[in-house]
């Protein structure tokens, strides 16, 4: 289990770095590219004050072109290209994070850093097609020390708690979107991030998700292998359970499910400390 893990570190990490030298080229020349072309416009302009009555075929140009729009444009377009690329490198450092190629033995982690590195990384998901956040992420972080534990494998665990989550989250709007009462409480899907310390030796990370919850007499099977509620093309059966060895084999901790059918549902992570 732990060498398939650090074999999956490793190639996040090799992918991570291929990516992050042309992005930062990139990201670099974008901003010599911005500011010449704020003095080529300017340049433009002063020729326009100038010659306020161009040549006809530099008039036809501007026409067949349309100067007018391409200089309101362009400046939106470089500025579109700066955030993008921002986003790649968001990205590309959330995956290194992530991998913690670098922590692949048991050392002390600040564990609130792997949750927001997480969630970095899977914001995308937390948003529509149009770019707006529809499951919204409430973090209660209490005070807690640095953790002996393995990296790469409880972010490994978080993302997959978290994937599921989204799941859940994203039936439940398609569900409501189809049999919504216009009278009924407007649903905000929303997941809470909580972590505290339990009795002194244990860490205890709440991620808990408003819903549809799991059935009662799946609850017993969400860690089996192979057993998904999803359907088929969409779960492999996989996360959960590796989440478990990860959590009870590796850390020699424990991984609790509590759910209500239709309401929520909430995982429990306690790590010795």
């Amino acid at each position: 289990m732990k060498n398939r893990l650090l074999s999956l570190g490793q190639l996040v990490a090799g992918i991570a770095h291929e990516i992050n030298n042309p992005v930062n080229f990139i990201y670099a020349n974008l901003t010599h590219a911005s500011e010449y072309t704020k003095v080529l416009l300017k340049i433009l302009q002063l020729y326009q004050q100038t010659y306020p009555v161009p040549s006809l075929h530099i008039q036809e140009a501007i026409v067949t072109w349309d100067l007018d729009f391409i200089q309101k444009d362009l400046g939106k377009l470089l500025e579109s290209m700066q955030v993008g690329s921002d986003r790649i490198r968001e990205i590309v450092l959330s995956l290194r994070n992530f991998s913690r190629l670098d922590e692949a033995e048991i050392k002390n982690v600040d564990i609130h850093t792997g949750i927001n590195h997480t969630i970095i990384f899977l914001r995308h998901r937390f948003q529509n097609e149009s770019g707006n956040q529809v499951i919204q992420v409430i973090k209660n972080y209490g005070v807690i020390p640095q953790v002996k534990c393995y990296p790469a494998q409880i972010n490994q665990v978080f993302m997959n708690i978290l994937n599921n989550a989204i799941y859940a989250l994203n039936e439940a709007i398609a569900n409501l979107s189809i049999s919504q009462n216009p009278q009924s409480q407007p649903f905000v899907p929303t997941i809470w991030i909580s972590t505290e310390i339990l009795d002194k030796n244990w860490l205890n990370i709440r991620i808990k998700n408003n819903g549809l919850g799991i059935h009662e007499s799946v609850i017993s099977k969400i860690f089996d292998p192979f057993f998904t509620t999803k359907p088929v093309g969409k779960g492999t059966g996989l996360g959960l359970f590796i989440s478990y060895q990860i959590v009870a084999e590796m850390h020699q901790g424990k991984l609790i499910c509590n759910s209500k059918t239709s309401q929520e549902t909430e995982f429990y992570i306690q790590i010795p400390i």
